[in-house]
């Protein structure tokens, strides 16, 4: 059952502000979900003079610690949605699992200014897809998939080895499966098709070459040296502006650590940048949109995959740049001037998992004066759960390698 929480006893009914009206601070934005995302959003915009009420299923979620008003209720629950926008002047998002559809009602009669359409697009990997060709964002050969005969068809095209992904859901590496050889073929489809519910027999009809609604997609694998990432932001009244590249290290398909300045040629950085820009602009996104891609040894990128909202590899943002990736978001959303996303010290990131809070907390009274600590504030340290981040800023991205190898919590 929802119910909401208040955290001060004024009066939020406002009528929302017309699309592409300036939200002025002292207004009231509504979050959809409440992870760390939107805590730091919101002591971000705190600081901005803005006022935050957060839709979350879990009660004292880490963004509702710090919003003046949590409702507790489902993503899925419609009303409970309709009861934060009426108490909201402007309505985003923390994250891209929220419900599209929820989305798509709110936007009816409230001010949505990323609206639904995008988010119902990055929900789903084959649409995702789909658009970025249509962006004329480079991307691997891809084919959806809806049965075994689908998947034999389709890694003609794509060739291997490949990547069978599931369309919607999945995240940290989850909802994949590499295919190497064809001897991976009917195993792999035996664990797939079981995780969407579809018949294991390759007679299965299959979701046909053209179709929107396949639950499974085959992509080529990309051999690639480095993973990066760009940032772009968009307002309403069109205004882009793009975060410095970060190199993204992965650990069990889960975010270890982010590199800026990246190390790769400038031209490459800036080619990333100029996808990103280019893609935000094709799909009228408004608010932050960060765009994933790989590089490979002959200088290529490729553009993976896309996330509507601020990222884990925008984390280092918040201390390394003149204005954050949260601070930026809000700025887009309310309509605002953007900020300047000028680097101010190299930074490396590292991720907080659940099997590292115990660590960093002994380390904590000794910590080096360089490193900034983030803790989410949430009550259960699972392993692989994201808990927390340390920003390291140092006069080079080796140096701040440097500290976190002595810390003798992760091994790089």
């Amino acid at each position: 059952m929802a119910r909401d929480v208040h955290r001060n006893g004024w009066d939020s009914g406002r009528q929302p502000a017309p699309a592409g009206r300036v939200v002025l601070p002292g207004s009231l934005v509504g979050i959809l979900g409440g992870g760390q995302l939107g805590r730091m959003m919101a002591l971000e915009g705190r600081r901005m003079g803005y006022r935050f009420a957060v839709l979350d299923p879990t009660e004292d979620s880490p963004c509702g610690q710090v919003a003046d008003i949590q409702v507790v209720a489902p993503y899925t629950d419609v009303d409970a949605a309709r009861r934060l926008a009426e108490m909201a002047d402007v309505i985003t998002y923390e994250f891209e699992n929220v419900d599209a559809g929820v989305a798509s009602v709110l936007e009816r009669t409230a001010y949505v200014p990323q609206g639904s359409r995008l988010l119902a697009t990055t929900q789903h990997r084959l649409r995702e897809k789909r658009a970025l060709v249509a962006a004329g964002a480079p991307v691997a050969p891809f084919a959806p998939v809806g049965s075994l005969n689908d998947l034999r068809d389709a890694l003609a095209v794509t060739g291997l080895p490949a990547v069978l992904k599931t369309c919607t859901g999945g995240y940290d590496g989850k909802g994949q499966w590499k295919i190497t050889t064809p001897d991976d073929l009917e195993a792999v489809w035996a664990e797939a098709s079981r995780a969407v519910g579809l018949p294991a027999a390759g007679a299965a009809a299959g979701a046909g070459a053209e179709a929107m609604d396949a639950p499974l997609m085959v992509e080529g694998f990309v051999p690639f040296v480095h993973e990066l990432s760009a940032i772009v932001a968009r307002s309403p009244r069109g205004q882009v502006r793009t975060f410095p590249v970060a190199e993204n290290i992965h650990r069990d398909h889960i975010l270890h650590l982010s590199v800026v300045p990246a190390r790769i040629p400038q031209d490459i950085q800036r080619q990333a940048q100029a996808f990103a820009e280019r893609i935000a602009v094709s799909l009228g996104g408004v608010g932050l949109l960060a765009v994933e891609m790989f590089l490979t040894a002959d200088g290529r990128l490729f553009v993976n995959e896309l996330a509507p909202r601020p990222h884990n590899s925008g984390h280092y943002t918040y201390d390394a740049c003149a204005t954050s990736q949260f601070e930026q978001h809000l700025r887009a959303v309310c309509n605002l001037p953007l900020g300047s996303v000028r680097l101010l010290t190299p930074v490396v990131m590292v991720n907080i998992l659940g099997e590292h809070v115990a660590p960093v907390l002994r380390v904590l009274p000794q910590l080096p004066d360089n490193v900034k600590v983030h803790l989410y504030g949430k009550h259960e340290a699972k392993s692989k759960r994201k808990m927390g981040h340390l920003n390291v800023l140092a006069d080079s991205v080796e140096e701040a390698l440097d500290t976190i190898r002595a810390l003798d919590i992760w091994l790089l």
